[in-house]
């Protein structure tokens, strides 16, 4: 990085300025995406291949009534399918590994290479236009972490089906819901899935979301998993508990064996390729609708740009293919940018010890590792000298990216000590799709700050304001984080059939921005740092805090683990800040003495305006199965009031602990 910026007083927006004005690749790129985006992204666009190379560039709503926001490269053509298998294979590296599958739980490996995943997607994209899909008809796929997913997924592409993932394991209810909104007339589902300590049985849950729906589904696809066997004829001859259904259950290697490979259908760059469901502040989940020309150039700029992957890497992203990193960084954009992927069944610990990643890079010659920073917490518990990780070959590993959750800096420093490659930490959200602040590795390696999710990559222009809409003028100052408007390409198109929920959701609370819903504020080089959600905001006598700042200083604390800090309700003061921690691995302390140290550690960060004194140690954290800690069902339950446990709870019995410390009982 050239020289910082002297430390005089200057508005967020400026310090971004001189950042960009800053020599270097990052600069230049970034400055161009701002004063010239439709040159620079049409330039993008050359990157991927096109059946009708575009001519435009950034949306128009007025020209695209079909979408909430318009789309990027309106008149261009193509396939997804296409770009993710068919022109690796015509450019000769149909033999290079494409999709490398590792499963802790039954111990098995596979690798499909380029060619023989475009086989099996070619094939199945047919089986499916046998049962009558055809381009905007919706596939809802429930699947587990198996190669079926990734092809069930490039199928839909291929022929224009737009898929809809759910993770496996989802409850029936939660599932109609989906199928409702979405209405699918097939299903592609298996057996079950495996968890550490269970198996899953997936067709009773799906028998009965069906039955709860409101009959959309005409067909269920079955992949039969030889450690979960499962009968579909109970369900096809209506003899399963439920009765009939009026569905045709087909099993799925009978289905891919006898079809006919289809060919890649000609498709907008408007045309959604997918909906993603993503949590609601109702209760009621959102549809999130991506696009596919927009989506494939964002991917293509982003993996060679923000992760340095290319057609020689290996990628392993410890996700599920049900959440957006899953669907951007298992499955898209590594194809897209002809790497290979691995498809991990198993956690960081457990599955069977807090190795298990570092094998994976060992097994697999893994050049990049994304995960969420949970999991380095989770290692760093159980294994904090990091004795696992010198038992394997790491070598090939070139960096670590972590999103999904805030990253404290005691963890950052420990990655970074010892493991020993860039801890890359970056922000971005299901709706936007791709990074939207990161250090582009691929393009420049800037200085990495503890804290901070980098800098904003191009398209994306993120402002600071305040509560009536005002740009906050200090840097280190926190406001509300809004990105101004249009999003850039990979942005989310709408929400599934709720033009009005859109705009409600994300357009109208600042005019003229996308409101991220999040907290943070940049430095004096522009570098920026989320603090956490909007609403983790807590009001202590009149005193806007924010919980992130308190989790920054307690998980300094060498005896503590991970950390969450909420706002509980209080009579005098209206709320009050409360920390839950877990403590690191064979660390035994008397609870009251932790809690006096750690009052007097944020007292002395922070100062006697936190009020704090509120701690309670426990075994785990409730966590969705992303690794996000659920702070506002832990919030509900204290406050008395009416809990929605969320169907995304990884272990819905650690919240019994937290029950019986705020003496209530959870409902069976």
């Amino acid at each position: 990085m050239p020289d910082a910026p002297s430390l005089e007083r200057v508005s967020a927006q400026t310090a971004a300025a001189r950042l960009r004005q800053q020599s270097g690749s990052y600069a230049e790129t970034y400055e161009h995406s701002r004063s010239a985006p439709d040159e620079f992204w049409l330039q993008q666009a050359d990157r991927v291949d096109w059946i009708t190379p575009p001519t435009l560039s950034s949306p128009s709503q007025a020209d695209q009534p079909g979408t909430d926001q318009g789309c990027w490269f309106a008149d261009g053509t193509m396939n997804m399918s296409a770009n993710v298998l068919d022109r690796h294979v015509a450019a000769g590296r149909g033999s290079n590994p494409a999709l490398i599958t590792d499963s802790a739980m039954t111990g098995e490996q596979n690798v499909l290479t380029y060619a023989e995943l475009l086989e099996r997607v070619s094939t199945f994209a047919g089986g499916l236009q046998e049962l009558g899909v055809s381009a905007g008809d919706r596939v809802l796929i429930y699947l587990p972490m198996i190669s079926e997913a990734v092809v069930a997924m490039l199928a839909c592409a291929r022929i224009g089906a737009v898929h809809s993932v759910v993770f496996g394991g989802f409850a029936a209810n939660e599932l109609a819901v989906r199928i409702n909104d979405a209405t699918p007339s097939v299903i592609v589902t298996a057996t079950g899935g495996l968890e550490p300590t269970r198996q899953v049985e997936y067709l009773p849950i799906v028998h009965q979301a069906i039955g709860l729906s409101s009959g959309s589904v005409r067909h269920v696809i079955v992949k039969d998993r030889p450690q979960i066997p499962g009968d579909i004829t109970e369900y096809a001859t209506g003899t399963a508990s439920g009765g009939s259904l009026d569905v045709a259950w087909l099993d799925w290697d009978e289905l891919e064996t006898g079809a006919r490979a289809a060919a890649p259908v000609e498709m907008r760059s408007q045309d959604p390729l997918y909906i993603l469901y993503t949590s609601g502040t109702t209760g009621s989940p959102k549809g999130v609708v991506r696009d596919t020309g927009g989506y494939a150039v964002a991917l293509q700029w982003a993996m060679t740009n923000i992760y340095a992957v290319g057609h020689d890497s290996t990628i392993f992203t410890a996700s599920d293919v049900g959440w957006v990193v899953g669907h951007s960084f298992i499955v898209y954009g590594p194809l897209l940018a002809g790497a290979a992927t691995v498809l991990y069944e198993g956690k960081p610990i457990g599955t069977p010890d807090a190795g298990a990643f570092w094998r994976i890079i060992q097994e697999h010659s893994v050049d990049v590792l994304y995960t969420a920073p949970t999991a380095l917490r989770a290692i760093r518990r159980e294994d904090p000298t990091l004795d696992e990780l010198e038992k394997y070959d790491t070598s090939s590993l070139q960096a670590i990216y972590l999103a999904g959750e805030r990253l404290d800096t005691e963890t950052w420093h420990w990655a970074n000590d010892g493991i020993r490659v860039p801890i890359v930490d970056h922000w971005w959200q299901t709706e936007t799709g791709w990074p939207i602040c990161a250090n582009p590795r691929g393009l420049q390696q800037l200085e990495s700050k503890a804290g901070s999710t980098g800098v904003p990559m191009p398209g994306f222009i993120p402002r600071i304001l305040d509560r009536e809409g005002n740009d906050v003028t200090q840097p280190g100052t926190e406001g509300n984080i809004a990105i101004q408007l249009p999003l850039p390409p990979g942005g989310l198109i709408g929400l599934w059939g709720s033009a009005e929920r859109f705009a409600n959701s994300y357009l109208t609370e600042f005019p003229g921005y996308y409101a991220t819903g999040d907290a943070g504020y940049f430095d004096d080089d522009g570098y920026l740092f989320v603090m956490g959600r909007t609403d983790d905001v807590i009001n202590v006598a009149g005193h806007r805090l924010s919980t992130g700042s308190f989790e920054e200083v307690i998980s300094q604390h060498p005896d503590v683990a991970e950390c969450a800090v909420l706002g509980l309700h209080d009579e005098l003061k209206g709320q009050r800040a409360a920390a839950f921690i877990t403590m690191k691995h064979g660390r035994n302390r008397v609870e009251s003495d932790l809690a006096i140290e750690l009052v007097a550690l944020v007292r002395e960060v922070i100062g006697p305006v936190a009020a704090f004194r509120d701690v309670m140690v426990v075994e785990r954290l409730p966590k969705t199965r992303s690794g996000k800690i659920l702070r506002k069902t832990i919030r509900q339950i204290f406050d008395g009031e009416d809990v929605r446990i969320p169907p995304t709870i990884e272990d819905v019995t650690v919240l019994d602990a937290i029950y019986t410390a705020a003496g209530r009982t959870r409902a069976l």
